[in-house]
């Protein structure tokens, strides 16, 4: 253990943990045009477009777990750049939906290649990623993600 990280509480090791993943995949893609946060909004796009959706803002926003209002920031600097098309859903008018462009799919899937070999760099110490370390990490994490915290634990106590 570092001397940064001992005696570190799990909430500030995930922050650093978190920072660490970004810097090293906005290092990573930066060559592409991309930011973590574009990356992480395409990459999901991608795999939805994979299988069969095309999803409005506020899918991809709940899906990636960014605030709905940064996706639509985001969507319109990708749009600008060509990488991704904007459109009205016909049935919901507040609806916009989103889908990558025939460059946008290029880029990502170049990028999908990038974050894998770093994936697995990052993984490495744990034994890869199809370990059972890994496994067992990726579970943890779930488990955390899906757990209530802050305003979530306010809601329901109000109910």
């Amino acid at each position: 253990m570092s001397m940064t990280t001992e005696g570190a509480t799990p909430g500030f090791l995930v922050w650093r943990l978190s920072m660490k993943w970004r810097v090293a995949v906005d290092r990573a893609i930066g060559p592409l045009g991309l930011t973590h946060a574009q990356y992480s909004l395409l990459g999901s796009l991608y795999g939805m477009e994979r299988s069969g959706r095309r999803p409005s803002q506020r899918e991809l926003a709940d899906h990636t777990g960014l605030e709905a209002l940064y996706v639509s920031k985001l969507a319109r600097a990708l749009e600008s750049a060509g990488v991704i098309e904007r459109t009205r859903d016909a049935t919901d008018s507040r609806a916009i939906r989103l889908a990558l462009t025939e460059h946008g799919r290029e880029v990502t899937g170049r990028a999908i290649a990038i974050v894998r070999d770093l994936h697995e760099q990052f993984l490495a110490p744990l034994g890869g990623p199809g370990s059972p370390r890994s496994r067992a990490f990726a579970a943890e994490l779930a488990a955390l993600l899906d757990a209530p915290l802050g305003t979530d634990i306010d809601t329901k106590e109000q109910s």
